[in-house]
């Protein structure tokens, strides 16, 4: 049969099969996936049923709403300094999503190198594959889970012009860690006079304790293009809109290939990201889930480091990397299977995530404070079980 030989090759989402091999589990706490637990601001919710009330029924431009464009704008220049056409800069997609496979089918070229700092969101491999690049993992377990000036050199340095596109989810996922804007400004400094395009997946922007988040796009604006959307921000993973934001010569490539893939979102979920990203109520919506994570944060790092595992500082996202203590089985995978049938606790194996995550966990803290005091409480029997 004509079946694409690249599709047959990709594997199903590691995250959402290992969550489904756990879940059959009987009295399971899941803290499995990057699932918001909140809902989705009143507000929010009023402005998609107007939406709906008002026959807004048609086909929006395929760039998105000129009202959600206006939000996105203010939304990037508010928060982050940074500003883009309404016209041609701003793409709205199916979620960020969408977003990784339009930038990278855009951009790629067959047996283009793409630099993925490890370790990473396990999306991103089989986008890029599908568009036939080839991955450069950088493992960066030893340097804080943060890409370095010096890495990032030595692969332009290894694979030259063959080097065309450089990949940065900060706050990441599955650690927690971000850059400043020095580190930042350190790796645009590399990056400066080449012909290398960045794509920052900044989707947990919102969600920064330590301080405000900066884009690599401040020190590079004309490398870079910028992911971003609702999901995380105002707990709108069903909605899924996302965005592209870009200079135009990198913008409208990954355009051509919305306007072909998925054509237009949908009015009523524009009309809620509008809303989200363009009112003063919509900023203090993020910023009350935001200390709300901080809290949880506050309390799980230190309680699970109590018993035993290493932990880099999640200064961002929702997620905690652990460390597997030594005493224990270190093949994350197994360790894990074992924690959700005997500990009744599902995390995600940290080698799901690539190079750099073998002997690790994720813990997702999108959860009640609760839930978490349940799942240390858990952890900790079973480990003493062990």
């Amino acid at each position: 049969m004509g079946i694409n030989k690249r599709v047959a090759a990709i594997k199903p989402n590691a995250i959402r099969a290992f969550d489904d091999e756990t879940s059959g589990v009987e009295g399971i706490l899941k803290l499995t996936l990057g699932e918001p637990d909140f809902t989705v601001p009143e507000h929010v919710k009023k402005a998609a049923i107007a939406s709906i009330e008002a026959d807004e029924s048609h086909y929006a431009p395929a760039a998105g709403s000129v009202a959600l464009r206006k939000a996105i704008h203010h939304f990037m220049l508010d928060r982050y300094g940074l500003s883009y056409d309404i016209d041609s800069e701003i793409i709205v997609t199916l979620g960020a999503t969408e977003g990784i496979y339009d930038t990278f089918t855009a951009f790629i070229n067959e047996g283009d190198k793409v630099l993925l700092p490890a370790p990473n969101f396990s999306m991103y491999d089989p986008t890029i594959e599908l568009a036939g690049g080839e991955i450069v993992f950088v493992d960066t377990s030893d340097t804080g889970f943060l890409l370095t000036p010096e890495q990032l050199q030595a692969a332009i340095d290894e694979y030259g012009e063959k080097l065309t596109t450089v990949l940065l989810n900060y706050p990441a996922n599955p650690t927690g860690v971000t850059y400043t804007a020095e580190q930042l400004s350190a790796l645009a400094d590399v990056l400066q006079g080449t012909n290398i395009t960045v794509i920052a997946d900044e989707i947990y922007s919102e969600l920064t304790y330590n301080a405000p988040h900066t884009s690599i796009a401040k020190f590079l604006p004309e490398q870079t293009v910028i992911l971003n959307g609702v999901s995380k921000s105002h707990a709108m993973t069903g909605y899924r809109i996302g965005f592209i934001v870009g200079p135009k010569q990198l913008v409208q490539p990954a355009a051509v290939l919305h306007q072909f893939t998925v054509t237009a979102a949908s009015n009523p979920a524009m009309a809620g990201a509008a809303e989200a990203l363009g009112s003063a109520q919509g900023k203090l919506d993020s910023k009350s889930m935001r200390e709300a994570y901080r809290e949880r944060r506050d309390y799980l790092v230190p309680a699970l480091r109590k018993l035993g595992f290493e932990i880099p500082q999640p200064n961002g996202a929702f997620y905690v990397f652990a460390k597997i203590p030594a005493a224990y089985e270190q093949d994350d995978y197994a360790f894990s299977v074992d924690l959700a049938k005997r500990g009744k606790v599902a995390v995600i194996p940290g080698s799901v995530f690539n190079v750099g995550g073998e002997g690790y966990i994720r813990i997702s803290y999108a959860a009640s404070l609760d839930s978490l005091h349940e799942a240390v409480k858990r952890i900790s029997n079973f480990l003493e079980n062990y």
